[in-house]
């Protein structure tokens, strides 16, 4: 008996599975539409660019398919080596999918990135399904001709057009991918959402946390690492998380005038972690310097990233 049958008492060849990369320009709203095909928060999402750093897996069941959507970096043109470590990140993801999902900002259009990354997708292989988002925004006249634009330059399967906002069209979009998977065993346990492990997705609400509240202030450079974890006798548990900036100024911004930033950050954080653990949370937050964190081999490893020479 598989571990699918097991886990459901199904015949493995009446299932679906596969990965479904989603890939676009930074701020198209990929987080967002993951976190809405899921049906929970598995990827962070604020309004600065390059949020997403690392692929993130979100698995969403759906009739009798598992569907693990991986919920890559934004595509932009790198200027540092972070920038080039996630770039790489994202087109490594497209190419191990099963299949890739182009999601574009509808007000946006082809401009700047959204092209670039049309053009790279002519030699990617998988089958590919073009996604416009935030069509609530756009006339139906000028979502056509957008339409018609892309698939000019790569041919698409299917193209959808959704709001990952409300909701709109993502029922079709689930439908497809759905049957378009090839049969076979889940390759994750039915109530698992993410392949994340809890440490990381503790640090990545913090750092979500931090962007929504300096987002204008504390540059791009922060990052957060969760250093110790602790389940506690009465069912809480006790995290110790480090944000690392790279200049003192950029500290003194992160805690903020008597400390009233770091304070906001930590409760935003600990009452959205307590959610997910369903137990309560004890959060203590460390902002530390150090210098050039960007160019540091372990950081990169902490994040996911393989470190670009």
């Amino acid at each position: 008996m598989t571990d699918k049958e097991q886990v459901t008492g199904a015949d493995s060849t009446a299932t679906r599975s596969g990965f479904v990369a989603l890939i676009g320009a930074t701020n198209a709203g990929k987080s967002t539409l993951v976190n809405r095909l899921v049906g929970a928060k598995v990827s962070i999402v604020s309004h600065k660019v390059q949020t997403t750093r690392a692929i993130v897996r979100g698995i969403a069941i759906h009739d009798n398919a598992q569907i693990v959507f991986m919920d890559t970096p934004g595509i932009f043109k790198p200027r540092r080596r972070l920038d080039r470590a996630m770039v790489t990140t994202a087109w490594g993801g497209a190419k191990d999918a099963d299949r890739i999902m182009l999601l574009i900002d509808s007000e946006r259009g082809l401009k700047g990135d959204a092209e670039t990354i049309l053009e790279g997708l002519k030699d990617v292989p998988q089958p590919k399904i073009l996604v416009l988002n935030k069509i609530d925004r756009v006339r139906p006249e000028d979502l056509l001709k957008l339409a018609a634009a892309a698939n000019e330059i790569v041919p698409f399967e299917r193209t959808f057009m959704i709001s990952a906002l409300t909701g709109s069209g993502c029922g079709d979009l689930m439908d497809y991918l759905a049957a378009a998977l090839p049969e076979g065993p889940w390759y994750y346990p039915e109530d698992q959402i993410s392949d994340l492990p809890m440490r990381q997705l503790a640090a990545e609400i913090t750092r979500e946390k931090l962007f929504l509240r300096l987002h204008q202030e504390l540059p791009y450079a922060s990052h957060v690492e969760t250093e110790k974890w602790e389940e506690r006798k009465d069912g809480s548990v006790r995290i110790e998380q480090v944000i690392y900036v790279e200049r003192d100024s950029q500290k003194k911004i992160a805690l903020g005038k008597g400390g009233e930033a770091i304070k906001a950050i930590s409760t935003a954080a600990r009452k959205e972690i307590s959610e997910i653990l369903e137990q309560p949370v004890h959060l203590f937050l460390f902002v530390k310097v150090r210098e050039n964190w960007g160019d540091d081999p372990e950081r990169f490893r902490e994040m996911g990233l393989d470190f670009p020479r």
